[in-house]
């Protein structure tokens, strides 16, 4: 063992980081084809299908848009699947595919869905396999998985193209990118993956749930003899496959990715934290592809990287050294060893263990992908710090698909601002100057986030509504709450738990917040889009920072962790570290 963690798991953490790495320069390469236009190896297989949805569609392919018109479509795009889907949720119970007889679901939870599941955040304050039929689980919400993802690839493609042409008006079609992103990447990797997540184990049927036997029967608290369970199932494989590698996350059955039936084996576990984050890395290569350097994306997936991997190991050394008010009782052994993972083991899977659970946990909040398979209510104070900082970080260590990528270039204009005023110059990225345009509308992009995450976690703490839903007490209960405002304030999705969410403060607070960080964050971005294509490309001089080298990486990743940290200290300190030090405090008297 090395650092307490045993050599097997060093062997899964440096194969998941060498697999990632490298599938996802290729498959970045392949996105930047897709959206450039150019011919590639699915071209001819899916072409005709292509042609046909522009045709179906009214599209015309080599119709260009403004920054504004690309942002109007992107919103009456996004508002009819919203009413769409709230409409599908209402009158579930009249629709096909219902073989449990699911009724409607209410109408502030159907609201909080929609919303959820249209700005890719995916939060969930039901129980999937009670609640959805297989047709809204199917139509409704793994439709939305591929479409809101496709949206944010279409938005950073557009933002890319913004840097490459010059004195341009327009930044490309919207239809366009969403349909090639549809087509060409989500579709073709989503029929593999959930192929092979089949051939592990997950369902993918539509046959109605299954009748078990009991091995031993068991007595209701009514007195009546239970012999059988009901085992949900339905068309599973295909919904983990797209909730993963769309950083959705929004799960089949309500324990997510800790599942049986969601994820059976090892390897799945292991193939799922993998898609996770590939099309975030693939993202940092496709720009530097677009860009024709691909130094820039190199440096861009270097700063992620350099942000991520310090505070997995502070939430995997958290977890692996266990609960010190166990260990303060001296009757359990929390010691790593070859048969057994040791550490904190509340709420984790046996089979998972720390490692895969805080390497998933640092992930799926880095990544914008919500999906859990351990419950992270049950880390340490400072373990579930982690995760909370990672969604703080406005969701650009890796980020969800496209958002990520964007919201990075984002914090790399603020960054290059700042270097330009301790030096006296212009600030340039990518040959186009920084003015203060620009830097108002990322200022927007920053506070979106951060005034629907705050106000939303004051609004709660300050009302009856709010506190009802508290379960615990004291700075967990307080750490609860800012963990479900910071969620969907930043398009993650994950929950602490702890926290009764369904119910209609909670429901309408947290649906207003995601669409806030959703959309507001979005145009802002397409603002900055619009302003940087219309600019001519100035030659680098003596003066121009470099943006491909160590100095700034460092810089970037600085920027975001200053920004990130600074802006949430007070809410920290008021949750998980007032925890910690209660702990801390606790284990001296």
């Amino acid at each position: 063992m090395i650092f307490g963690i045993t050599y097997s798991s060093w062997i899964q953490v440096l194969l998941f980081f060498g697999i990632l790495f490298g599938a996802s320069k290729p498959l970045g390469t392949f996105m930047a084809s897709v959206y450039q236009g150019n011919r590639t190896i699915l071209s001819m297989p899916l072409g005709w299908l292509e042609s046909l949805t522009y045709k179906l569609c009214f599209v015309k392919q080599d119709e260009e848009m403004t920054w504004k018109q690309y942002a109007s479509h992107v919103i009456v795009f996004s508002a009819i699947s919203l009413f769409a889907l709230y409409a599908m949720m209402r009158l579930q119970a009249s629709l096909p595919l219902n073989p449990a007889g699911m009724g409607a679901v209410a109408p502030d939870l159907a609201f909080n869905t929609a919303i959820s599941f249209v700005s890719n955040t995916n939060w969930q304050s039901y129980g999937g396999e009670t609640t959805m039929s297989y047709f809204t689980q199917m139509v409704g919400l793994a439709m939305q998985n591929f479409v809101s993802a496709a949206v944010g690839m279409a938005v950073m493609a557009a933002v890319i193209r913004a840097f490459i042409v010059k004195s341009s008006k327009t930044i490309g079609n919207f239809w366009v990118d969403l349909v090639r992103g549809l087509v060409y990447i989500l579709l073709p990797l989503c029929l593999i993956f959930a192929t092979v997540l089949v051939a592990q184990g997950v369902p993918q049927t539509f046959k109605p749930y299954v009748e078990s036997q009991l091995l031993e029967p068991l007595t209701g608290a009514d007195g009546q003899v239970i012999t059988t369970q009901n085992i949900a199932v339905g068309p599973v494989a295909s919904q983990v496959a797209i909730k993963q590698l769309g950083t959705n996350g929004g799960g089949f059955f309500n324990v997510n990715s800790a599942h049986p039936l969601e994820n059976p084996t090892p390897l799945a576990n292991f193939l799922q934290l993998l898609a996770i984050l590939l099309i975030p890395a693939a993202c940092c290569h496709a720009f530097g592809r677009m860009v024709n350097d691909a130094r820039q994306g190199w440096a861009l997936l270097a700063a992620m990287t350099v942000i991520f991997v310090p505070l997995f190991f502070i939430c995997l050394a958290q977890e692996q050294a266990g609960n010190p008010m166990l260990a303060k009782l001296g009757d359990i052994n929390q010691t790593a060893y070859p048969l057994q993972s040791g550490g904190n083991m509340e709420g984790k899977e046996a089979r998972f263990g720390i490692v895969n659970s805080a390497l998933w946990a640092t992930a799926t909040t880095a990544a914008s992908n919500g999906s859990v398979n351990s419950m992270h209510d049950s880390y340490t104070p400072l373990g579930g710090l982690v995760p909370l900082l990672m969604m703080q970080f406005s969701e650009v260590i890796y980020g969800g698909v496209g958002c990520g990528l964007y919201g990075m270039l984002v914090y790399a204009l603020i960054t290059v601002f700042i270097a330009g005023l301790m030096v006296g110059r212009t600030p340039e990225y990518l040959g186009k100057k920084v003015q203060a345009y620009e830097i108002k509308m990322a200022s927007l992009v920053l506070l979106a986030p951060l005034l629907a995450t705050l106000l939303g976690a004051a609004l709660a703490v300050v009302t009856e509504a709010g506190k009802a839903g508290v379960l615990n007490e004291g700075p967990h209960a307080f750490s609860e709450i800012l963990y479900a405002f910071t969620s969907a304030g930043n398009n993650n999705g994950s929950a602490f738990a702890g926290l009764t969410a369904a119910t209609p403060f909670y429901d309408t607070a947290l649906g207003w917040a995601m669409l806030v960080s959703r959309f507001f964050c979005m145009l802002p971005v397409l603002a900055i889009a619009g302003s940087m294509a219309a600019k001519k490309s100035v030659p680098a001089s003596s003066g121009t920072l470099p943006t491909h080298t160590p100095l700034f990486i460092a810089l970037l990743a600085g920027v975001v962790v200053l920004v990130g940290v600074l802006t949430y200290v007070p809410a920290l300190a008021l949750g998980p570290v007032a925890e910690h030090l209660e702990i801390l405090k606790s284990l001296s008297e």
